[in-house]
């Protein structure tokens, strides 16, 4: 089955797009969404210096890392309707203005409430951009060289998240935490002026079915799901609007009317919002819920890592950001690596040992001592020596787990489904996100608030209700390790037709 046959459905077949147009493409892409994705996390190492500067509790900040999740939560839903109606240089155009104009916000911001909007505004561009990315490389790359394009995607929805704190501790160094947005503000309009000037058009469009009642569940479900689980840390402060198992209710119960609604599209119609037939693919399914698990590990180290140097050790912003910066580094450098490796051997024996390495890493994080050593050499103390190697140990395991979980769920469904197992993934990807940002956060503060009840110091107990904040993301890499000995390589789309 050639590319012209696999995308009937939204190539021109009587003009196929050129590699070098292809290529151009993709490159503005990664580009693009590696700007729009290093701004979830780069809020990490700000937080403690924006619950001085503008009167916050850690339970209210945690909103700008989590809204930004959520908001994409809601939007990428829709994006399996967007990719099919508008043009390629449409939706590019569309996502890197929004994207450009929320950053553009952020930095004027004066008041928490301007800056959480700013970040809303951020994510609905980088919602879009992400299934666009991915639904590209899956349409017109091949099979056989998709583990190596699929690396360099791993570089940016894997890296980006993981160098934010150091970028972040690098200009709060030295600025105020304004200038995160104003550094990135010319980077953003560069690749919005250079996506206007370059992108061609490489899909066509065609009417697609647009169910109101879908988006309003979808949306609905999502925003009670998170905000419910997010209030479980501000209840445990004592801060909370409402009791959170009523936003969780209401949250599952829209979810299942949102799966019935679903279902009921596909048997009448066949056009639904979001396809779960994806589901079907076992593949599929079982890299998901892996893949869910290493996201909700990773963006909850990320985020309890620097309230832990910085309020527990108190270093400094630099510090902090650049412990965890070789991580990053790592992370991106063994991508485009593992990609080949999936391309010669498949998923498993690289998704089996990087997930026992995340386990032990996050294992190590659990024996942080909360006294440092004073010795110092360069900008580290003793202990900050030993977050490095820890880090990068768990950069080395979901570097060697991101790529063939992405590249052997996605590649696993037909050709016809690739924007909606685009788009199910990523929402699904921020709901782990947010909901082990929001996890992490609800254990560390119950635990602190605990052991503050028993007489403990408060740096002591903060201390140690992180430490029981990571034992839970123990027991997440626990329950991957056992789940990687099912994932399988994908039946070639060719051998599935035949």
């Amino acid at each position: 089955m050639n590319v012209d046959e696999r995308t009937a459905d939204t190539v021109d077949t009587t003009e196929s797009p050129s590699s070098a147009t292809i290529r151009g493409v993709i490159g503005l892409l990664l580009v693009g969404t590696f700007v729009m994705i290093l701004n979830e996390t780069l809020m990490a190492v700000a937080i403690p210096v924006l619950i001085v500067d503008l009167s916050i509790t850690a339970s209210t900040a945690q909103w700008l890392t989590t809204a930004f999740m959520l908001t994409m939560a809601v939007v990428i839903p829709t994006t399996g309707f967007l990719l099919q109606r508008f043009s390629t240089r449409s939706v590019f155009i569309a996502a890197m203005g929004l994207f450009t104009a929320g950053t553009a916000l952020a930095a004027a911001a004066q008041w928490f409430s301007v800056l959480l909007v700013g970040r809303v505004i951020q994510a609905s561009g980088t919602a879009v951009m992400i299934p666009l990315m991915i639904t590209t490389v899956l349409t017109f790359v091949a099979e056989q060289r998709r583990g190596t394009v699929m690396g360099l995607i791993s570089i940016v929805i894997a890296v980006a998240p993981a160098t934010g704190p150091s970028i972040s501790g690098l200009i709060l160094e030295h600025f105020h935490w304004r200038w995160l947005f104003i550094f990135m503000l010319p980077i953003a309009v560069i690749a919005l002026v250079l996506g206007v000037a370059l992108v061609r058009n490489i899909t066509t469009p065609r009417r697609a079915p647009f169910d109101v009642l879908s988006v309003l569940l979808s949306a609905v479900a999502v925003v009670g799901l998170i905000y419910g689980m997010s209030s479980l840390g501000e209840a445990a402060a004592g801060t909370v609007l409402l009791p959170p198992w009523l936003p969780i209710t209401v949250g599952a119960v829209t979810l299942a009317l949102f799966v019935w609604r679903q279902r009921s599209l596909t048997r009448r119609t066949g056009t639904p919002l979001l396809d779960l037939r994806v589901f079907r693919t076992r593949t599929f399914t079982v890299g998901i819920i892996i893949l869910l698990v290493a996201m909700a590990a990773l963006f909850g180290a990320i985020m309890l890592l620097p309230m832990y140097m910085q309020n527990v050790w108190h270093s400094s912003t630099l510090q902090t950001g650049m412990v965890m910066l070789p991580g990053g580094l790592v992370m991106g450098a063994v991508a485009p690596l593992v990609g080949n490796l999936y391309d010669r051997f498949g998923p498993r024996p690289l998704v089996t040992p990087g997930a026992i390495v995340v386990t032990v890493a996050l294992v190590l994080l659990t024996r942080l001592n909360a006294d440092p050593a004073t010795w110092e050499f360069w900008w580290f103390t003793n202990q900050e020596w030993k977050v490095v190697g820890i880090h990068t140990l768990l950069s080395l395991g979901l570097g060697l787990m991101m790529t063939p979980l992405m590249t052997s769920a996605l590649g696993s469904v037909p050709p016809e489904l690739y924007s909606h197992a685009s788009a199910i993934q990523n929402t699904l990807q921020q709901l782990a996100g947010a909901g082990g940002t929001a996890l992490f956060i609800m254990v560390m503060t119950r635990s602190a608030i605990a052991e503050m009840a028993g007489g403990a110091d408060p740096v002591m107990a903060q201390a140690t209700g992180i430490h029981n904040a990571f034992w839970w993301g123990v027991g997440f890499a626990v329950a991957a390790v056992a789940l990687s000995l099912l994932v399988r390589r994908p039946v070639s789309q060719a051998a599935a037709a035949e």
